[in-house]
């Protein structure tokens, strides 16, 4: 498993690709080589979870929109059963989102696991600026009850 540099340090150039080359990333294809380091942060920043649900929505507007317009079918019908298939997409993309963002960083020419990796080490940095702000909002606490009481 690749093990993330330090925080603050980069690791490549953070070049973010066009609206139409998003698309194709999106729709799961490969970006060129010079978006590596977009296709890292766009997998493992804090707002990893959501991007993949955007990417998702994306790649489920070309059937929707296919049910939408070709079924031949009242319109009410038409929206459940393209209410359904977005249920159904979400769901199995919510269970395998680990696993599919993974893949597209290793199509992006990193090891596999870099993405995991990296969102554990941001999670560790994250428990432990957590537990520094707890313990220094203990000591204040600890403080005012001992000017309290005189203890």
């Amino acid at each position: 498993m690749a093990e993330p540099k330090e925080r603050g340090t980069p690791i490549e150039s953070i070049v973010r690709p066009t609206p139409l080359r998003w698309l194709w990333y999106a729709l799961g294809g490969r970006l060129p080589a010079r978006h590596r380091g977009w296709v890292l942060h766009d997998t493992t920043t804090g707002t990893w979870w959501a991007r993949h649900i955007a990417r998702v929505f994306v790649q489920m507007s070309i059937p929707i929109a296919l049910i939408m317009v070709l079924l031949p079918a009242s319109w009410g019908l038409r929206a459940a059963v393209a209410g359904g298939g977005i249920f159904l997409a979400l769901i199995y993309s919510l269970a395998y989102m680990p696993e599919t963002t993974e893949n597209r960083v290793v199509k992006a020419g990193y090891p596999a696991g870099t993405a995991t990796a990296h969102r554990e080490h941001a999670a560790h940095l994250r428990d432990l600026r957590d537990s520094e702000r707890r313990r220094a909002a203990n000591a204040r606490r600890a403080a005012r009850y001992r000017d309290r009481t005189g203890r």
